[in-house]
């Protein structure tokens, strides 16, 4: 997908929800994917049934006060979402999540919130960052990885969860241990390369003195 055509049906809907993308801006040394974290690894989160009265509004006010709370927005309101490298939309890979190994994986990509937004009605509607309004399904990070927050989709209600400093969690890096050990035919191998050189850059860290 050429950068237009990205612009046009990526970053646009998503400026419309309230997300500026910052294009190349993602901070060195981000770690690609966080999977495996324990309850000991929470820091706060809720849940909603899809009967709330008002869901999308409790959705939104509550994402917020979670973003503010646990430091996923810097002092410019930035933060890194996990976009699709393609136009795949969530809805698309939700359905060949166990069957499609050849599809590039999501990427981190820097945005801003702006002074309008709807995370969990336009930005889930865009069909990038969830199914359609009050069906949210997206990843974000702070830029410093000290917290990952994950919005899911559940069969009677909407799941969000905080994870501190996923990038020091022990179930979390075990289990991307396991996937770049563990030769799938369900893991990306680009994405499972992209794991490991992510694992071997945090070992030399560990080890300078």
């Amino acid at each position: 997908m050429g950068a237009r055509e990205r612009v046009r049906k990526v970053y646009r809907p998503l400026w419309r929800a309230g997300i500026e993308v910052i294009p190349n801006a993602v901070p060195d040394g981000v770690m690609p994917y966080v999977v495996g974290y324990g309850a000991e690894d929470l820091v706060g989160g809720f849940s909603h049934p899809y009967d709330t009265p008002r869901l999308v509004d409790r959705l939104n006010a509550d994402w917020y006060d979670l973003a503010v709370s646990s430091g996923l927005l810097d002092h410019r309101r930035e933060f890194l979402v996990q976009l699709p490298q393609g136009t795949r939309s969530h809805q698309a890979a939700l359905r060949h999540l166990h069957s499609d190994s050849h599809t590039a994986p999501a990427v981190w990509t820097r945005g801003r919130l702006l002074e309008r937004w709807d995370i969990m009605g336009r930005a889930a509607a865009s069909a990038f960052l969830g199914i359609h309004a009050g069906h949210p399904g997206f990843a974000m990070m702070a830029l410093d990885s000290s917290v990952y927050v994950h919005a899911s989709t559940g069969e009677i209600g909407v799941d969000v969860l905080a994870v501190r400093h996923p990038d020091r969690s022990e179930n979390v890096l075990r289990h991307l241990q396991r996937i770049t050990v563990h030769d799938s035919p369900y893991v990306n191998r680009e994405f499972r390369e992209r794991i490991a050189v992510w694992l071997a850059g945090r070992a030399r860290c560990a080890v300078s003195p």
